[in-house]
């Protein structure tokens, strides 16, 4: 008598999404996440539409769903639908650090950066500790303030024989340079180095510190 291994076929999403439907009905919320998880592997777009079109998204686990979804896209690289996927879980738990540093993460990706400044101020209304909010605002408004610094500098260049009014204009531009942005990025940088002893962010401050020391 011949005998053949056992061979475990791959089940295809929508095999896994009739399980996912029979589990839901029985209340088995962490065996849908499970198969819910596999069924993505097995073809995201088909689970995606079964998520927007089967499932209830008032139930309990409706965003754990939306987080296997955002997580696999953004493992993928697909960061136009993980941000979309971030952005439906935080429907559900709006104040919810991880997501929302995920979701500012995805808008970096995507070159919104001035919308991943207003998200990582969100994460830092609820954690002040959150290194990497810090670590990307300091980073942020340092490198705008050098911007900001580097034109006031060329455009003071220009002048060939600059009055007293010039100069005095040049230095008080310097100064509110400082205060709007160096300043913050001088804030946040120091409270890395309270979170974590990192080399960048002490060189980072030692210049904003000559700075202003120049400034004044």
């Amino acid at each position: 008598m011949v005998t053949f291994p056992f061979v475990l076929s791959a089940q295809t999403a929508g095999e896994l999404l009739q399980k996912v439907s029979a589990a839901l009905s029985e209340g088995q919320d962490d065996y849908v996440v499970s198969l819910f998880r596999q069924a993505i592997a097995a073809g995201a777009d088909q689970t995606e539409m079964y998520y927007w079109t089967q499932i209830e998204k008032n139930s309990a686990v409706a965003p754990r769903l939306v987080n296997e979804l955002a997580t696999y896209y953004k493992r993928k690289r697909n960061y136009d639908k993980a941000y979309l996927f971030y952005r439906e879980f935080l429907q559900y738990h709006s104040e919810d650090v991880p997501a929302l540093v995920s979701c500012a993460e995805m808008e970096m990706m995507r070159g919104k950066e001035k919308d991943a400044v207003k998200t990582y101020e969100k994460v830092l209304m609820l954690d002040a500790n959150n290194l990497q909010a810090n670590i990307f605002l300091g980073s942020y408004y340092y490198l705008q303030a050098e911007r900001e610094k580097k034109k006031l500098e060329d455009d003071y260049k220009k002048i060939t024989s600059p009055t007293r009014m010039q100069y005095a204009r040049y230095r008080n531009g310097l100064s509110d340079v400082y205060s709007n942005v160096y300043s913050k990025a001088k804030d946040y940088l120091q409270r890395v180095l309270q979170l974590f002893p990192s080399t960048e962010a002490g060189n980072t401050l030692e210049k904003i510190r000559k700075l202003e020391a120049e400034i004044k």
